[in-house]
């Protein structure tokens, strides 16, 4: 299971002061005020950066860190990946994971491999799984409890029932 999650990526400077601009990429924008570092990776090692503020504009967070107090400073961080460690992330509902948990596991019906989970779509209504089969074809799973019988993230495994109709598109 992954250990890190990204939680943001520095899109910009803002100001002089050693401000960045963050595009979230959590579900839960201001989780960022409940959090005290985050990590980043600095041309192959990874750094813990405290942070100093967080403030929000727009679909923005603008974030300054301990000890980098200029524009100069921040310079180098732009694009980088914001991470949090697993036990800084929200906690999970019964029936929810975080989706990288989810990309990669083997996807059977009784007893038969349907393929691998390729990629979450976020629709709003419900997620969908995207399935690659051994085909190579692409296979939509919405994730309902008709459709997704048990996931084991520990195992590596999803049961899944495949509606009638889905198998075609």
């Amino acid at each position: 299971m992954v250990e890190e999650f990204r939680v943001g990526v520095i899109t910009a400077t803002h100001g002089l002061r050693g401000e960045v601009k963050v595009f979230p990429t959590t579900d839960e924008p201001r989780r960022f005020s409940r959090l005290k570092t985050v990590r980043i990776d600095l041309d192959g090692e990874k750094k813990t950066l405290r942070l100093r503020s967080v403030k929000y504009f727009k679909n923005m967070v603008i974030l300054a860190f301990e000890g980098l107090d200029t524009i100069e400073a921040v310079q180098n961080l732009r694009g980088k990946d914001l991470m949090i460690s697993r036990e800084d992330a929200l906690p999970l509902k019964e029936g929810q994971y975080y989706i990288p948990d989810l990309i990669g596991l083997r996807v059977e019906e009784e007893g038969r491999i349907v393929g691998h989970v390729k990629d979450v779509m976020q629709t709003g209504a419900n997620d969908v799984y995207v399935v690659e089969t051994a085909e190579g074809k692409e296979l939509l799973l919405p994730a309902i409890p008709d459709c997704i019988l048990d996931v084991d993230t520990q195992g590596g495994v999803m049961q899944v029932h495949v509606l009638d109709g889905l198998e075609d598109l």
